[in-house]
């Protein structure tokens, strides 16, 4: 009987020892190849237009049993009523998109990215942020991406030692329903709150955005947020590339930047893409469940033409 209740605990303990690792933000390679073939999990290849690749390049060689999804064409983001693009796509379509892919409520969905820089590591993370705020917790990201699964090779042949699948993986629809968290989404006029209340707004442009000499091509005006700091996207990434920096280096940065690590904060870029990498630095990997992310930035903020602009450098 002592044995059957030892084989009993031990059998609890690697359960929940593996779905407490399940749920972790980031996964590595191991833990990638040690979950080819489980039902549980469906890895969701990212690869894309930001990444400089096309789908051709999931074809050639993706993890055994990926499914391809196109970021930019697929629906996981859209115009809103007014005109503000990249903006949350409406939850009906979303769940008809994720229920394509093969994913259920019950999926523990693995997002793949490219891994080479910030930017297409900001697609993941964007997913990430979308699967979150319709009330699916169990997502994670493969860190370093693609490049990281790949860069195991054979000396002589260099090629991957990690299995690789050709082709399309064709899943088979299943049913999705989103249970959308409104918390997590900040409108414009939470914005404007925040700036008279001193919450931190976080702005993950480049510097030469921040200060306003730079824009991007479909924002309005030039310049930041009122009262926000500027900590850039590719400051979280080991060298701007595809692996998130260590916690403590984070925390660093942060400080320097002078952003807190908890309490109230939102991140803004230009469209929530850049921004979705400062949420998910300072939400999954620093742990401030209070920090959260302005979905329309400033393509949405400089359309509005009562909203202030903080513009740091004025060139005549």
């Amino acid at each position: 009987m002592k044995k059957i209740v030892e084989l009993m605990l031990g059998t609890v303990l690697l359960l929940s020892t593996a779905l407490v690792y399940a749920s972790q933000p980031l996964v590595d390679v191991v833990w990638v190849k040690s979950h080819i073939g489980d039902s549980n999990v469906v890895f969701l290849d990212v690869r894309g237009k930001l990444a400089g690749k096309t789908k051709s390049d999931y074809l050639r060689g993706h993890i055994p049993g990926a499914v391809y999804t196109n970021y930019l064409k697929d629906g996981w983001r859209a115009k809103d009523k007014n005109g503000t693009p990249g903006m949350l796509a409406p939850t009906d379509k979303l769940e008809k998109m994720i229920g394509g892919l093969g994913i259920d409520n019950s999926k523990h969905v693995v997002i793949i990215p490219n891994g080479g820089k910030a930017l297409d590591m900001g697609t993941a993370t964007r997913i990430y942020w979308t699967f979150k705020v319709l009330g699916h917790e169990n997502v994670s990201i493969l860190d370093g991406g693609m490049i990281a699964y790949t860069s195991n090779v054979d000396k002589k042949t260099k090629r991957p030692l990690n299995p690789l699948e050709k082709g399309a993986v064709k899943p088979v629809a299943l049913t999705f329903k989103a249970d959308l968290r409104e918390e997590m989404i900040v409108t414009k006029s939470d914005v404007k709150a925040a700036i008279d209340s001193g919450v931190p707004l976080v702005d993950h442009r480049p510097n030469n955005q921040y200060i306003g000499i730079n824009k991007h091509g479909k924002a309005k005006r030039t310049g930041t947020i009122p009262g926000s700091v500027n900590l850039p996207e590719n400051w979280l990434t080991q060298n701007g590339g595809g692996k998130f920096r260590p916690k403590d280096q984070l925390e660093q940065l942060y400080a320097f930047a002078g952003v807190p690590v908890s309490g109230d904060e939102i991140s803004f870029c230009n469209t929530g893409h850049w921004a979705s990498l400062g949420w998910f630095t300072s939400s999954e990997i620093l742990g401030n469940k209070q920090a959260r992310m302005y979905d329309g930035s400033m393509l949405e903020w400089t359309a509005d033409k009562d909203s202030p602009i903080d513009q740091k450098v004025m060139l005549q």
